[in-house]
């Protein structure tokens, strides 16, 4: 009996070492020598955890945070996410064709999209979408994610919507075949004046730059010989897009930006001679909200003196990222270099590895310090560089434009900053356009349309509105502020009933940056000192 135990006691013995060193020693090793210690360390927890771990959930939760270690612009994208993130830069979308907004957990289509899948099939602005293929799609459940994945499909499937439609009694069901969708990356084309074309560029998306030569062919139709491109609020895209658009502009071999990286060689973007408007005078209007690709291209205009930079300082997005895809649909998008303008500078603001925070707050640390009111506010951080003409431009943190407008604060007042911010007068702009569409839609154009709109005292009826939204009527300085609030009211319902280039066409109507384009234009001073050949004559 004593042998027996003994006996069991030496297997116990020998078989506890083989599993602590086949689940402990053995992997603790691995660990410690291995070069893919993060593999490794997920092997061991998906091998000895006390619980059941859902390592897929874990590896999505720890890749933002890795990436989040190198730079503000290095992120990783789920599979989920994949679409959604590229479509506006990809030309098109397979959808039914229709821009929406949510209010009180219920869809109401905004806008339906000309001659798209929802407009063939009946679909009208102002409907309410409450189910689709048949079941219901309303409460909690409705959110802008869901919605897409319902109501986005592959091109020629087809889904069923019940709407609920002003005047009918009963819901209004339609099928719709979904096709593919443009998303555009220009706005608005119009002319400012019988000399001035504007051309507003939300993106550099893939069709951008065919956008931009339709555009460029309908102003020269109307006879522009003057233009104004405004990239304020642009958030960039693609690089390729910004180096065609430029290279409309300026002469043969000059260089319009380069990249350069630790395994990434200098790369230059030069310019082919090919563009057609290289003589054109041109402004470019930018602000806080214009990166990437759109300070390529307005450094690409500034630093070879082509054209007049107007606005406020960019954003500061000076880093080339390159989109890696992974097995599962999922990607990382990784900075793989920096882009420097033609006179060398990087623009690329200051950041601290790990501090996103920080980042994203420096456009309010910008407004704080006075940056959007004072062009003396502004902070160069980087060293001087030159344009092809001597000017002196900084780097290290945006485009710095030739010409500083302030934002206006005429008529700004704690009750309109509390209205616009509270998102009150987006839902009171979206609840008359709602109840008042029928009568509306007999204004095709915007002068009819702002026309009746001023007739409506529509700051009165949003005061009141407000009042009862948990906004006090404040009657002092809603006066004091009477201009812009209409302005803004008024803005958001020609939006709604009309389309984006109607809602740029009122609001630029009255602004500086475009007014201070203009005068640029009629004075042809700035441009005078561009001009080599014109300083030659003007030395004289």
């Amino acid at each position: 009996m004593p042998l027996i135990m003994a006996v069991c006691v030496v297997i116990g013995i020998m078989i506890g070492s083989f599993f602590a060193n086949r689940f402990s020693g053995n992997r603790l090793n691995v660990i410690n020598s291995g070069s893919n210690r993060i593999t490794n360390l997920l092997r061991i927890i998906d091998d000895m955890y006390v619980d059941k771990v859902d390592i897929d959930s874990l590896v999505e939760d720890a890749m933002p945070k890795i990436l989040a270690e190198l730079d503000p612009h290095s992120v990783y994208i789920s599979a989920k996410d994949v679409q959604s993130t590229t479509d506006d830069l990809k030309g098109s979308f397979s959808g039914i064709g229709v821009e929406f907004i949510i209010r009180q957990d219920t869809i109401r289509v905004q806008n339906v999209i000309k001659n798209g899948p929802a407009e063939r099939a009946g679909m009208l602005a102002g409907d309410k979408i409450i189910s689709v293929d048949g079941k219901n799609f309303v409460g909690k459940i409705v959110t802008n994610e869901e919605a897409m994945r319902r109501l986005k499909g592959p091109k020629d499937t087809k889904v069923k919507v019940g709407v609920v439609r002003y005047g009918h009694e009963k819901p209004v069901y339609m099928t719709i075949t979904r096709g593919e969708i443009p998303t555009k990356s220009i706005t608005s084309v119009y002319m400012l004046d019988d000399k001035t074309g504007y051309i507003k560029i939300k993106n550099f998306g893939e069709t951008t730059y065919t956008e931009l030569l339709i555009a460029l062919a309908q102003l020269s139709q109307e006879g522009f010989t003057n233009l104004v491109i405004d990239l304020r609020d642009n958030v960039g895209g693609y690089l390729d897009s910004a180096v065609q658009m430029a290279n409309e502009f300026l002469p043969k071999n000059k260089l319009i930006v380069y990249t350069e990286g630790r395994k990434s060689p200098r790369r230059e973007y030069r310019t082919n001679g090919q563009g057609s408007y290289q003589d054109i005078p041109l402004v470019v209007l930018i602000n806080e909200g214009s990166a990437s690709a759109s300070e390529i291209f307005a450094g690409a205009m500034q630093d070879n003196d082509r054209g007049t930079i107007i606005g406020r300082r960019s954003f500061g997005k000076g880093l080339v990222q390159q989109q890696i895809a992974f097995p599962d649909g999922s990607m990382i998008r990784l900075t793989i270099a920096r882009y420097y303008t033609p006179s060398g500078r990087c623009i690329q603001k200051p950041y601290t590895i790990g501090d996103s925070e920080d980042y994203a707050q420096d456009i309010v640390a910008r407004y704080q310090h006075g940056e959007f009111f004072n062009q003396d506010s502004i902070k160069h951080v980087g060293p001087a560089y030159h344009t092809s003409l001597g000017r002196a431009v900084y780097g290290g943190g945006g485009i710095t434009p030739d010409i500083f407008v302030p934002e206006d604060t005429i008529g700004m007042t704690s009750y309109y900053k509390q209205a616009a911010m509270s998102g009150l007068i987006l839902q009171f702009a979206f609840n008359y356009t709602d109840n008042n569409r029928q009568k509306m839609q007999q204004f095709k154009e915007l002068l009819e349309l702002e026309s009746y709109l001023k007739k409506q005292n529509m700051v009165e009826q949003f005061a009141t509105y407000a009042n009862s939204h948990g906004l006090q009527r404040r009657n002092l300085l809603i006066r004091k502020s009477h201009t812009l609030l209409e302005r803004y009211i008024d803005s958001r319902v020609i939006y709604n009933m009309l389309d984006e280039q109607a809602w740029n066409q009122y609001l630029n109507a009255d602004d500086n940056v475009i007014k201070k384009a203009l005068e640029v234009f009629k004075t042809m001073r700035h441009f005078q000192r561009l001009q080599p050949k014109r300083l030659n004559d003007d030395n004289r």
